[in-house]
């Protein structure tokens, strides 16, 4: 399976939500936190057009916000 990449700040409820998904779901998934690295904004900026978090990187399908439905098309979760 792909391992999503997940794009997130600290303050972020959304992004919390959104981890939680995946978490039971059982999906690992690699955590690119903007408030630690000031390099992850530029590459949410590259990839999303904007800095909202979270955006998700699954085998590059961008995916901004929390939208359940396209994560789960993304990873062909049923």
């Amino acid at each position: 399976m792909v391992k999503p990449i997940v794009y997130s700040t600290n303050n972020c409820p959304w992004c919390v939500k959104l981890k939680d998904f995946l978490k039971q779901n059982k999906i690992d998934y690699e955590e690119r936190n903007a408030s630690n690295n000031p390099e992850f904004a530029k590459e949410i900026f590259a990839k999303s057009g904007g800095y909202g978090v979270p955006v998700t990187d699954i085998d590059g399908t961008i995916i901004i916000g929390f939208n359940v439905k396209k994560i789960k098309e993304a990873l062909k979760l049923s």
